[in-house]
């Protein structure tokens, strides 16, 4: 069974004209009930997450200082989104969404969060809508707990995974994967176990044939026993925050190249959702929705 997790807290409202598209939280949901492709069975909503999951990947003082609110103006700038208690804790509610869909991954083979793709927060600050990296979390208690020894994190949101190259620096037993766009941002890039770096208005074509000739064989070379999926669709050319050339229908086939050869391969795969920014809501949830209807189809 496909498992999704959702809450109502992953909605909030934002400042009008805020360029953040929270309503999208909502709507992927409404969108995959309305064509069948879910019903309610398939979504669960994930609850506050044991801190020491959080405190794994995430220094303390920053935490804290997150949930006192006492982080300094600059620091909160760098987040990019209006802090409050419910923003925080919608945060920590998102990263045991994608723990737990983790944990059912390793008993359907995938499992989602309608939201997650927090790839800019560090161990030690946030930045760019992001304050705690869920996936980062996500992988330390799959290891913690023994569930996977070697994983592979593949980011292919337009912007590069910064905060997660961070977190694994130095460290074997995750091996990072981010393909961006070049010129976008973060400005300042980490190092990432692997970046690749597309330069303004690569498209489908182009975007498709780096991503087959590099996924197969980086699998086979890090041989992971458990993938996160990263799959913003801040790819497409209709992105107001990308600078790709990319079509719906090629975000679509990367996203089936990229579960399909997890599939195939019997390695499971929590996919987050991240950025997608595109001026009509009606692009960014189809695209979303996409990601969700190929899973369906591919593992169940």
């Amino acid at each position: 069974m496909l498992k999704i997790a959702y809450h109502p807290i992953f909605v909030l409202p934002l400042p009008k004209g805020h360029r953040f598209p929270m309503e999208k939280y909502e709507l992927i949901p409404q969108q995959l009930l309305h064509e069948g492709i879910c019903t309610q069975e398939n979504f669960f909503e994930p609850k506050f997450p044991d801190e020491a999951n959080i405190f794994a990947v995430h220094d303390k003082h920053y935490v804290e200082a997150l949930k006192d609110q006492t982080l300094s103006p600059r620091e909160a700038r760098k987040i990019g989104l209006p802090l409050s208690k419910r923003l925080i804790e919608r945060e920590f509610i998102i990263s045991q969404g994608t723990i737990k869909a983790a944990e059912y991954a390793l008993k359907y083979g995938v499992a989602m969060n309608v939201a997650g793709g927090t790839h800019h927060a560090y161990s030690n600050m946030g930045e760019g809508f992001c304050m705690f990296n869920d996936q980062a979390v996500a992988a330390r208690w799959l290891q913690k707990n023994e569930l996977a020894e070697q994983i592979l994190i593949v980011d292919l949101d337009v912007h590069q995974g910064n905060g997660t190259a961070e977190i694994f620096a130095g460290d074997p037993s995750v091996f990072t994967f981010s393909m961006h766009g070049k010129n976008n941002y973060p400005f300042k890039k980490e190092r990432s176990d692997l970046d690749i770096e597309l330069e303004n208005g690569t498209g489908d074509e182009e975007y498709l044939r780096i991503l087959k000739n590099t996924l197969p064989k980086l699998i086979d070379r890090v041989k992971p026993d458990f993938i996160f999926y990263l799959s913003g669709v801040d790819i497409l050319a209709t992105d107001k925050l990308g600078k790709l050339d990319c079509t719906q229908a090629g975000c679509k086939e990367r996203d089936r190249f990229v579960l399909q050869t997890c599939h195939d391969l019997k390695i499971p795969v929590e996919v987050s959702m991240g950025g997608g920014y595109s001026p009509q809501i009606r692009n960014i949830v189809d695209a979303h929705a996409n990601t969700f209807r190929l899973a369906k189809e591919i593992f169940f």
